[in-house]
């Protein structure tokens, strides 16, 4: 079965050889009703029935449909976990009056009922944040005019966490970085960027591990700056770590051509011929093989991108791509299948 994947998978941004993706985040909220963490069930469906009324007066303009939780099954739930669409947050909470909100492309995704009443989300291809904010903050107009946001003159947008305070902006790019990884240079950066007031998570965000070699960087307070100089920051930050990852790249290759050449070897050795494959082995795997083919050590995946088929490793695409529900044992097998189906011209 052939299963869409989100336009940011496409790999088809500025600076993809490193920046897998940017995205940009609102939080947002309802004047009059207390936080998700405080809602009764009344004030729940209060919100949810609010914000339908106002999806529906832009969805047109806008190619929105609006999804109750509840009415997806739990793969459909997880598959939009592993896709980026939702935070993990918003599916292991009790399942009541939790929405998501998608545009047809699966670039917006609005999540309602997380921390705030609303998480506005965009998600790019690419290191493209300023074009991630350029769309965010269309759509947060256009839903503005329709929602009575919670709103003060001197704090800006009031929201459940006092991190989020202020415009409620949180900037993320999601970037690939092996050879800081290998060259044990990645420490001493994710220090830098955090006396730059920046944090770095793991590949789904806050309380998730790093996998892969894969992260998260993200502005850690929006109180006090604008959305462009928040968005303009990291942006900057971004084209540093860009520098930094290619610098220590060309330092393996320098200094390393034999270790680099057996890590990427045994890796690509072990994807093309293996026949069970967990999660995290693939996701270690794949990174290794895409540092030999950003290096130029191996040819591009066929009709793939690196982050389409770190997607399809996912346990719940993968069951969306085989129609039905696997046990762990399917899975691997299925993963190791569709990793040597894009690996067999190489």
């Amino acid at each position: 079965m052939t299963v869409k994947l989100p336009e940011w998978t496409r790999g088809n941004g500025p600076e993809p050889d490193v920046v897998l993706a940017s995205r940009i985040r609102l939080a947002r909220n309802v004047r009059g009703l207390p936080f998700p963490h405080q809602m009764s069930d009344d004030q729940g469906r209060a919100l949810l029935e609010t914000v339908t009324g106002a999806v529906r007066r832009i969805e047109r303009d806008w190619h929105l449909t609006l999804e109750r939780l509840k009415d997806l099954t739990p793969l459909d739930r997880q598959f939009l976990v592993e896709t980026h669409l939702v935070s993990p947050l918003l599916v292991s909470e009790p399942i009541r009056q939790q929405a998501v909100v998608m545009d047809e492309r699966q670039s917006i995704s609005v999540m309602v009922g997380e921390e705030d009443h609303l998480r506005i989300q965009v998600l790019m291809p690419g290191l493209e944040l300023s074009e991630a904010w350029n769309v965010a903050n269309r759509l947060d107009d256009a839903l503005e005019v329709e929602l009575d946001y919670a709103y003060d003159r001197r704090l800006g947008y009031l929201t459940a966490f006092p991190t989020n305070v202020g415009t409620g902006l949180r900037a993320s790019v999601m970037v690939h970085l092996p050879a800081l990884v290998l060259t044990r240079q990645a420490p001493a950066v994710f220090t830098a960027l955090a006396q730059m007031g920046m944090v770095v998570r793991g590949l789904y965000g806050e309380g998730t591990e790093a996998q892969g070699s894969i992260f998260q960087i993200s502005n850690q307070v929006s109180l006090g700056r604008s959305e462009e100089e928040l968005v303009h920051n990291l942006t900057m930050v971004a084209e540093q770590v860009v520098g930094r990852e290619r610098l220590a790249r060309q330092q393996l290759e320098r200094n390393a051509a034999v270790f680099v050449a057996d890590r990427v070897g045994r890796a690509f050795g072990i994807l093309r011929h293996c026949r069970i494959l967990s999660s995290d082995e693939a996701l270690r795997l794949l990174s290794e093989v895409h540092l030999g083919i950003e290096l130029g050590r191996l040819p591009p995946f066929a009709d793939a991108t690196f982050s389409q088929l770190v997607s399809m490793t996912r346990p719940a695409v993968l069951q969306k791509m085989a129609g039905r529900e696997l046990d762990p044992g399917a899975r691997d097998t299925l993963r190791a299948d569709v990793i040597q189906e894009h690996l067999k011209n190489a």
